[in-house]
């Protein structure tokens, strides 16, 4: 019978293919079934035809001379820390290496671009704290060799004929130190190859951008009090406070608002102070009998200057021109230097004498007794405003230790204007006025005739200036 060739041939192909997967399969054995094959790599690092032994030294060999954390930092900068630098070793977990062979050995070891050979596990990995703490802190990012601080954007200082104008944010390249070396230690901790300082959010940045709208209202704001000027009032007359000076006292802004020099600020209300302040200052007063006293005391006029520097800071920051009066502490009838007007009480120490003015007339007098002179309890000269008027009270001195009073004494009236020391009634005195107090005086207070004072009474009212003279 005559062979058909073609099956010849096909019979002689299929054999040698046969031929050759036998072949493929022996090399692919080769070695047997105690190391990994081709492709095969753990956490990255390649352990192809390496027993579990060799596999497992590659691995900690590789952390603890080679291994490398690379620190990037801002600007494109690196640092680098080393295994050998910090005493670094890893171990894989117990059995993982032989777990993975087997698995391997159990699916007939195939390998090649469509089989995934590449594993991942968590790795045990111990360091020297210590050695790794010293290595963190030389590093430059951490020491702040070289590095430029961050800085918010601001607004330019006051420069005489200039608008003020934003000045714009630095970056900078410095970090925040703990951050920074958290950063870092962890990484070691998971055996990572590099750390982005930047991506981790570990540089310290500005706080302000020059594109704050806050801060560009402020700078415009700013640059109205070029423009500005306050004016205070004071009686007929007026105090301005010129742009010019007004710019000289900002110091920039922050925290949402212009900052400006609270002292020199406070300066200038107290320059205006000693200018039109009387309370406290001698001035002469006229007294009925035509001759001149010396009289000085709280009543007056008194600008409350802590209460005024905070209305005038406010005011600028505002940027707005003002006329203000300024806010007072303590206010008198008039203006001027007899500041107390046409309408007062006067005490004439001397002459033991009490006179109630009443637009510029004499409406009501009566003798006295003043504080008893040879106890020191003299009556204080000076001007003061009546603090109130009351009735039915009790005036008591001292107390004692066992609880009782130096005295006890009930008046009909009492209007008291030098802290304790006020006018009363004294229905315990047979007469007043002469030199009964010198040595049988009061306690500082003014004693007059019971039936004198329900008129006196009458006519005074709170605030009213009480002026005694020597």
């Amino acid at each position: 019978m005559k062979k058909n060739w073609k099956t010849g041939v096909c019979r002689t192909v299929l054999a040698l293919s046969i031929s050759l997967a036998a072949v493929g399969i022996a090399m692919a054995e080769e070695g047997g079934d105690t190391v990994f094959v081709p492709g095969t790599s753990v956490n990255g690092l390649g352990i192809a035809d390496l027993t579990v032994d060799e596999a497992a030294e590659r691995i900690g060999s590789f952390y603890t001379k080679d291994y490398t954390l690379t620190i990037k930092e801002r600007g494109g900068k690196q640092e680098t820390i080393t295994g050998e630098q910090i005493g670094f070793s890893v171990k894989l977990p117990d059995g993982f290496l032989q777990e993975k062979l087997n698995q391997q050995n159990a699916g007939e070891r195939v390998f090649g671009p469509d089989v995934d050979n590449k594993y991942k596990t968590d790795m045990v990995i111990s360091f020297q704290s210590e050695r790794l703490e010293q290595s963190i802190q030389a590093l430059d990012c951490i020491t702040g060799n070289g590095a430029t601080a961050a800085a918010d954007a601001r607004i330019s200082d006051y420069a005489e004929g200039e608008a003020f104008t934003v000045i714009p944010e630095i970056r900078g390249n410095q970090v925040d130190p703990e951050k920074a070396a958290e950063a870092i230690r962890a990484a070691v901790h998971t055996g990572a190859m590099e750390v982005d300082l930047e991506a981790l959010g570990c540089y310290i940045e500005p706080r302000i951008y020059s594109g704050d709208e806050t801060l560009k209202a402020l700078c415009d704001t700013m640059n109205q009090c070029r423009e500005m000027e306050i004016t205070y009032t004071i009686g007929e007359e007026s105090q301005v406070l010129p742009a010019v000076e007004i710019c000289s006292w900002i110091t920039g802004a922050s925290e949402g608002q212009i900052q400006v020099d609270r002292e020199k600020a406070g300066a200038w209300i107290g320059n205006l102070a000693a200018q039109y302040d009387t309370a406290g200052k001698t001035r002469q007063f006229s007294t009925v009998s035509g001759r001149i006293a010396e009289v000085t005391g709280p009543y007056g006029w008194k600008i409350d200057q802590a209460a005024e520097t905070d209305a005038l800071i406010a005011m600028i920051r505002s940027g707005q021109s003002q006329t203000r009066e300024p806010q007072y502490a303590s206010t008198a009838a008039v203006r001027g230097e007899q500041d107390w007007g046409s309408t007062y009480a006067e005490v004439d120490l001397t002459g033991q004498h009490v006179y109630l003015v009443k637009d510029g007339a004499v409406i009501w007098d009566a003798p006295c007794v003043t504080g008893n002179i040879s106890k020191k309890y003299d009556t204080p000269p000076g001007i003061f405003p009546l603090t109130y008027k009351q009735k039915d009270k009790v005036l008591r001195g001292a107390k004692r230790a066992d609880g009782t009073y130096e005295y006890e004494s009930p008046v009909s009236f009492w209007m008291p204007f030098n802290g304790g020391i006020g006018f009363h009634d004294a229905n315990w005195r047979s007469s007043f006025g002469g030199e009964i107090y010198k040595t049988g005086g009061s306690h500082g207070c003014i004693n007059l005739p019971p039936d004198r004072v329900p008129a006196f009474y009458e006519q005074v009212y709170k605030g009213m200036p009480v002026i005694c003279y020597l």
